[in-house]
């Protein structure tokens, strides 16, 4: 299988890559010829991992609070927006201009309601 170091490892090899690490610790005397495989270094990333995972959940716990904070401003916004056009109606009249410069029909512009004939006739 190719390896592709860019996408996030999943949960079930890091579960293998932990409980290894585990068993290595428990391994006396484990001393290998490639000192870059010795338990100190395997601590040493493990540690860092451990750590790199803290601050991306951390970063991940901000942007959630930062994108309720921006959705709850919006719709604060969009609220207020929604009573401005309430107090323009209230203010002016349903058939003013002011209505038609925020966008909404005046009332002499809607369609009145047709009638509709009985179906048996």
């Amino acid at each position: 299988m190719a390896k592709n170091e860019t996408v996030r490892l999943p949960q079930e090899t890091r579960q293998a890559d932990e409980e290894a690490f585990l068993a290595l610790k428990a391994i006396a005397g484990y001393s290998p010829a490639n000192q870059t495989y010795s338990l100190a270094t395997v601590t040493a990333r493990y540690d860092a991992m451990r750590a790199a995972e803290e601050v991306e959940l951390r970063a991940q716990n901000a942007l959630d609070a930062a994108r309720d904070a921006a959705i709850a401003a919006q719709w604060e916004y969009h609220n207020l927006i929604l009573g401005v056009k309430d107090q323009v109606i209230a203010q002016f009249g349903a058939d003013s201009n002011e209505v038609a410069s925020l966008g909404l029909k005046k009332k002499s512009e809607r369609k009145a309601p047709a009638r509709s004939g009985k179906a048996g006739k």
